[in-house]
């Protein structure tokens, strides 16, 4: 090849559209099923009722939306077992575009603030904003932005990570230097909220968020996991409440506070039912009392692992 040609293939290459780095081609569908909160629950529900079924849109998967969902699984002649999957994914969200209305777009709204930090009302009405708002996400994602929200726009969205809300009983903490790596699966969020929410509500101060995940998951440095979206780490609570403000300890320090650690725990595994699969901590008096489990390196931090009905990475597995 002459150098002027190889230069002439060069320029051509290198003008040639590409896949934004971001682009989310590992995107699934999230299982959902009894137990789990958080948005993605929220999106579940608001579908239903798209659907026709009479079900409150309070982001908690319990017996009424679990009726519902076998309910409409049977309508669409699929398995009736109760979980949110991809198959019931599918069948649940409806493709939507400008003028648009109706739960099914409240669903679409709600994803667009959780998932890009938006702050748009949730009225129901797919007007001009929330075109805007879903052509900037399918940039984001790298897919067609035409402003339409169809399956695939669906599926980027479900999948991708959710934001903590602080004011939900929670702190920022970055002791790695990884700045906001605090994004996990709507579920896991939706869920730790809950649990910070319900500590804070019986005045034991705020709970400390360590590291998370980066917003589209994958390597985080300081950490072997943390790239699914469902490990997040805590730091333990101290007796002067400073674990927002006076540093991390650990379960052997002076100002270590066993029993509101232990509150926090028990806090995490009841605003989760069924979806935490492990919390690494070695306090040995937690340990025994089957709260926590020893691990490496986990003296002054809680590791939490949530899980999923079906995950693609059976590590995540309930």
């Amino acid at each position: 090849m002459s150098r002027a040609l190889a230069v002439l293939v060069a320029v051509v290459l290198t003008s040639l559209p590409t896949t934004p780095a971001h682009a989310f081609g590992q995107a699934f569908f999230p299982t959902q099923h009894a137990g789990n909160r958080g948005v993605d629950v929220l999106a579940a529900q608001h579908l239903l009722q798209h659907h026709g079924r009479q079900v409150a849109v309070d982001g908690v998967f319990g017996t009424a939306t679990d009726t519902a969902v076998r309910d409409f699984q049977r309508s669409e002649g699929l398995t009736a077992d109760g979980v949110v999957g991809p198959d019931t994914w599918a069948r649940l969200v409806v493709t939507l575009r400008e003028g648009s209305s109706g739960p099914a777009v409240r669903s679409l709204q709600a994803q667009l603030n959780a998932k890009r930090r938006t702050s748009a009302a949730v009225t129901g009405a797919f007007d001009a904003a929330t075109r805007a708002a879903v052509v900037a996400f399918q940039q984001h994602a790298g897919i067609t932005a035409d402003g339409i929200a169809g399956p695939t726009t669906w599926r980027n969205l479900l999948w991708h990570y959710d934001y903590p809300d602080f004011a939900a009983g929670l702190c920022d903490q970055d002791p790695d230097g990884n700045g906001t790596a605090d994004w996990g699966t709507g579920a896991a969020i939706g869920q730790l909220e809950a649990a910070a929410r319900a500590f804070a509500g019986a005045g034991r101060g705020r709970v400390p968020l360590g590291d998370a995940g980066f917003e589209h998951g994958g390597d985080i440095p300081g950490h072997a996991s943390h790239e699914d979206g469902l490990d997040v780490d805590l730091w333990p609570i101290r007796t002067d409440d400073g674990q927002c403000t006076a540093g991390r300890i650990t379960w052997q320090s002076t100002t270590y506070d066993r029993d509101a650690t232990r509150r926090l725990v028990q806090a995490i595994r009841a605003a989760a039912p069924g979806h935490v699969k492990l919390v690494f901590f070695n306090d040995p008096v937690l340990i025994s009392e089957g709260l926590t489990s020893q691990y490496p390196n986990h003296d002054n931090h809680l590791h939490v692992r949530y899980c999923e009905y079906a995950h693609p990475d059976d590590l995540y597995d309930c």
